[in-house]
């Protein structure tokens, strides 16, 4: 979620959105950063939700017996990691409806971007562990662990690091 205030501009200070102008009040911007929220929570629910009940099926294929024990293992912390992962994303709407109209919106935001971030994490868990998991069965631990660890890496990096940069280089620039 970009850092509205740091949004920078060579265009007329009329043409830049009303938030960019100072002109939006305290409740239109947690408004804002609550609807920014729901519609990332949105894109990202879906995947996640296909790729758990994806997961929920692979006990009823034939071939799931001749899984190892550390492979059965390995399934059943995917298991729990997108379950998990769902209910982290999925907390921020069952947390509205108890805070709804009690004015806590700046909370709720707050505990709701934790919840979000700590949800993406455990979807790279969850989408590199499959990748180990269907590697390691079609063509060994080797090439499983080097694509596994290769997309944490990726995933990590584009999701996590590379927008703290962004973000921290933004707040030197302006002065925060």
């Amino acid at each position: 979620m970009p850092d509205r205030d740091l949004i920078t501009s060579d265009a007329a200070p009329d043409a830049l959105p009303a938030y960019s102008r100072g002109h939006e009040t305290a409740a239109e911007r947690l408004d804002r950063n609550w609807n920014d929220l729901l519609q990332e929570l949105r894109v990202v629910q879906t995947g996640v939700q296909i790729l758990t009940g994806f997961l929920l099926t692979v006990p009823f294929q034939q071939r799931f017996s001749e899984l190892t024990e550390a492979q059965h293992r390995l399934y059943l912390g995917l298991v729990v990691a997108a379950v998990t992962t769902i209910g982290l994303l999925i907390a921020p709407v069952g947390m509205h409806r108890v805070l709804f109209r009690r004015r806590q919106k700046d909370t709720l935001i707050e505990l709701a971007d934790r919840l979000a971030r700590a949800g993406l994490f455990c979807l790279c868990v969850v989408v590199s562990g499959v990748l180990l998991l269907v590697f390691d069965i079609v063509v060994g631990l080797g090439a499983a662990l080097a694509v596994s660890l290769t997309m944490l890496s990726l995933l990590l990096l584009g999701w996590f690091v590379v927008p703290f940069v962004i973000r921290a280089r933004g707040h030197r620039r302006a002065g925060g």
